[in-house]
């Protein structure tokens, strides 16, 4: 019953405008935050189905003590989801109204012409641009298991694997249980929109990281070299971390920071089962961080994805959706200039990437911009990742060499990445980065962007069923 309950409020709270799915998920009680986070998502992603499954049914009006928030949450499961595992009083009041609400459901797909269950969701999908194309993006955890033996699990579970992507269209095409290794990024396999690996043995045994591609570009693009010493300095949830931990091989040192502590526990505890062995999670602002202090002497490669308006995201509410006023812009732009300007100072650094998942120009090239002209000549862009094929707004001079990212263009979630390093007197040539996968047909795990290609090793843990 907690699980229920704590999407109810997770649910009411979004209605309130209290925060946004991630921040009250994790902000909440309950231990299994990820669990959470997936019955939310789907349960919002479902809601104007549930709405017109409970107002058939009569449901709230036969049952006046069951909440409206928890109504949505039980009906999903039940119809959608596992099929109420746990509950107590309100699994059993679910269940005597199943018989209704099956019959509504049924009627609900005669009346839209539709079979699935999944194109019930399309009217829903089409008010919200590029949430239904942008595919399900799993990255290979090559700390625990190898591309090849993940793909080979698939194919055991009933998968058809495509080879690797030549196009975007190819991934805008893919449907069923049919999937593809991505044309970019050499860890990541691509399968069709709203596939769920939630309860999937890779992925809570941590041989698989659920995350979008556009994520994975910050620490693909940062390539640490094995041995490095890396600062995430944003950290929370971890996904970014972990991604950082098996490019470097798990050899070397990550400082991970992230102010909650809540949000810390959990990415440990994500960590952890990643298989990550040299991090230090730290409770602490990373503006209040020394860049002087020796403990950080050694740092050369930063990753900062600072707390931005989140407007890339493609599965937000249509109250998150709403423009961020021009007060709320300018303070977190404001925040960015500073933690951009801080991890500038840290005096070993050898390359740092900024990333954000805002479509706007005033937390991503405008604060790069406004960086870059603050230190003089100390930095410069670098000509990050070539052949993709979205770049930075034409701000100012330099602003090509960044990325962008996009559900129409790329794929995915909205996203900004620029990748800075100093060029002052010993350091190196200007230089574009990385070679991209199409490049370089080999899956080497972990490789650092423009290495040349390793043999590649199997993995001593291969993934059973």
């Amino acid at each position: 019953m907690a699980l229920y309950s704590a999407a109810a409020a997770v649910l009411e709270g979004l209605e309130r405008g209290d925060g946004g799915i991630k921040s009250l998920v994790y902000n909440s009680r309950f231990p299994h935050v990820r669990q959470l986070y997936a019955l939310v998502s789907e349960t919002l992603r479902y809601s104007p189905v549930l709405e017109k499954l409970l107002a058939g049914a009569a449901l709230l009006q036969a049952e006046k003590k069951l909440p409206p928030q928890l109504a949505k949450v039980l009906v999903y499961d039940l119809l959608f989801g596992k099929g109420l595992k746990c509950g107590g009083r309100w699994k059993a009041l679910a269940r005597r109204h199943r018989a209704r609400l099956e019959a509504e459901l049924a009627r609900l797909k005669v009346q839209q012409k539709v079979s699935r269950n999944e194109d019930l969701l399309a009217p829903v999908q089409a008010a919200s641009p590029g949430a239904s194309q942008v595919p399900r993006y799993v990255r290979v955890n090559t700390l625990k298991t190898c591309v090849d033996d993940v793909i080979d699990f698939f194919k055991r579970q009933g998968y058809s694997f495509l080879g690797k992507a030549a196009s975007m269209e190819e991934l805008r095409a893919l449907s069923g249980k049919k999937f593809s290794l991505d044309l970019h990024l050499p860890e990541l396999l691509v399968f069709p929109p709203q596939t769920d690996f939630h309860d999937n043995l890779l992925y809570t045994s941590g041989h698989i990281i659920l995350q979008d591609k556009a994520s994975c570009l910050p620490a693909f693009l940062l390539g640490p070299a094995d041995g490095s010493h890396v600062i995430d300095a944003c950290a929370a949830p971890g996904n970014k971390t972990s991604h950082l931990a098996a490019i470097l091989k798990n050899k070397g040192q990550i400082f991970a920071f992230d102010v909650d502590t809540k949000r810390l526990a959990t990415m440990n505890t994500m960590l952890m089962r990643a298989g990550v062995t040299s991090f230090q999670l730290a409770q602490q602002d990373f503006l209040t961080v020394d860049p002087g202090d020796p403990k950080y002497s050694k740092v050369t490669h930063i990753l900062l994805d600072p707390s931005c308006s989140g407007s890339g995201m493609v599965n937000r509410l249509p109250r998150e959706e709403a423009a961020p006023s021009a007060e709320r812009l300018q303070a977190l732009a404001g925040f960015q200039r500073k933690a951009l300007s801080h991890a500038l100072r840290f005096p070993a650094l050898e390359r740092l990437v900024y990333s954000t998942c805002s479509l706007h120009r005033e937390e991503n090239e405008d604060v790069v911009q406004a960086v870059l002209q603050e230190r003089g000549s100390a930095f410069r862009l670098v000509n990050a990742f070539p052949s993709w094929p979205c770049r930075g707004l034409a701000a100012f001079p330099g602003a090509q060499c960044c990325l962008r990212a996009s559900p129409a263009d790329t794929l995915t979630h909205g996203f900004f990445v620029a990748v800075l390093e100093p060029c002052g007197e010993g350091a190196a040539a200007p230089s574009s980065l990385p070679v991209a996968a199409e490049e370089n047909p080999q899956h080497s795990e972990g490789m650092a962007p423009g290495a040349a290609p390793k043999k590649r090793k199997r993995k001593k843990q291969r993934v059973k069923e």
